[in-house]
């Protein structure tokens, strides 16, 4: 293709260049309106001010991603003319924001790695009828999950209006009597959901997550207040019981009786182990809001340091084990994909331990820290079918 300039344009081309600064300048600098048009808004007095807010938020926004998604659906929710659908659709975010979404993904990608390794391990035995009642088991299980979030936040509103205001009811875009419904609604449905499925001894399992999630936030028990029964807590509802339900689950759904692979009790252990370190590094975004409402934490005592330090130390030990198993029992695990993976995980680990330090625990470095720890939590579910 050939671009042909006439001698005329060229001759003429400073002048254009010239004319079309100036009128540039017009509309960049509105100090040279004597009287601003009615078509542009006069900008005369704080144009400045609004650009460094304007930046400085933008700054903000990016490094706070939940607050930007939060306030991106307030934006999208305003920008509607119906009223009604303004409604709808700022429910459908807060209650987005009230089932905690990273925990919804912690969980579903438990529920399908099991489900997978246990028909890998029995091809022969899938049937269609399988997918639809393990989509009623991770429809129960969110259902539990939303359920112990949510009445978490419930209790816990003066605090994450110091330490996570972007959630619903501490921003004030649910309220309390509302939530008290979502969360009722939500623990009937996956009791129903799971009795109607799964067997008494499911239903069972069940109804104890549900509790020990209740005796953690609620009154008078409200067993957070008690860092290594909170532990505890966290590790056998997203750990033991998570893991050995599903899997039991699926089991029993292909007419098998439950017993113990080496895989499966390798990632009970191993994300039993992952589960406790949540529960420690949990607290660490939330010291200032802990502190102000007396809760105590292993954060509050033994400061940021020293638990981001215990939590990097447990998950590589767990990485350590991992690496050894494979090494020992190459009949129960691929070595070619365990050891190089969790050698890597471990490594990252290792460097995002190091950035914290060098950032010296500030705010913004210490939540990147918390959620690369669940990245590492959603990566082993991910390898755990292939492993």
């Amino acid at each position: 293709m050939e671009l042909a300039i006439s001698s005329s344009s060229c001759s003429n081309l400073p002048n254009k260049i010239s004319l079309l600064h100036s009128k540039t300048k017009l509309l960049l600098l509105p100090s040279h309106f004597t009287t601003p048009p009615r078509s542009f808004p006069d900008f005369s007095n704080n144009f400045h001010t609004r650009l460094s807010t304007t930046t400085t938020s933008h700054i903000r926004l990016r490094r706070r991603r939940r607050p930007f998604i939060w306030a991106c659906s307030k934006v999208d929710a305003a920008g509607t003319d119906d009223p009604l659908l303004n409604k709808v659709i700022q429910f459908r975010d807060a209650f987005w924001r009230f089932l905690r979404p990273h925990t919804i993904r912690g969980t579903t990608l438990g529920s399908f790695s099991l489900v997978t390794r246990a028909l890998i391990e029995n091809p022969n035995l899938i049937r269609w009828s399988l997918f639809l009642k393990a989509f009623c088991g991770l429809l129960a299980l969110i259902c539990g999950n939303g359920y112990i979030v949510g009445i978490n936040q419930i209790y816990d509103v003066g605090i994450d209006k110091v330490n996570k205001p972007y959630l619903p009811i501490a921003a004030g875009d649910l309220s309390e009597s509302t939530a008290w419904f979502l969360v009722l609604l939500l623990a009937v449905a996956g009791v129903l959901i799971v009795s109607l499925n799964f067997g008494p001894f499911i239903t069972s399992l069940y109804c104890l997550g549900l509790f020990l999630g209740t005796i953690y936030s609620v009154p008078p028990f409200r067993m957070k207040r008690f860092p290594v029964v909170a532990f505890l807590i966290i590790a056998t509802v997203r750990g033991f019981l998570l893991n050995y339900g599903v899997y039991y689950a699926v089991r029993s759904a292909l007419g098998l009786t439950f017993e113990w692979s080496s895989p499966v009790a390798f990632i009970t252990t191993f994300v039993t182990l992952f589960a406790l370190v949540i529960a420690i590094t949990k607290d660490l975004p939330d010291v200032e809001g802990d502190r102000k409402f007396e809760i105590s934490t292993l954060a509050t005592k033994l400061g940021v340091r020293n638990i981001a330090l215990l939590g990097t130390g447990l998950l590589l030990v767990n990485y350590i084990g991992s690496v050894l198993a494979a090494i020992y029992m190459p009949q129960a695990f691929k070595r070619s994909l365990m050891i190089p993976s969790h050698v890597i995980l471990a490594l990252g680990l290792t460097f995002q331990a190091w950035v914290l330090e060098r950032a010296k625990y500030t705010q913004e470095a210490i939540s990147d820290y918390y959620r690369f720890v669940w990245n590492l939590f959603y990566a082993e579910y991910i390898l755990f079918p292939f492993i």
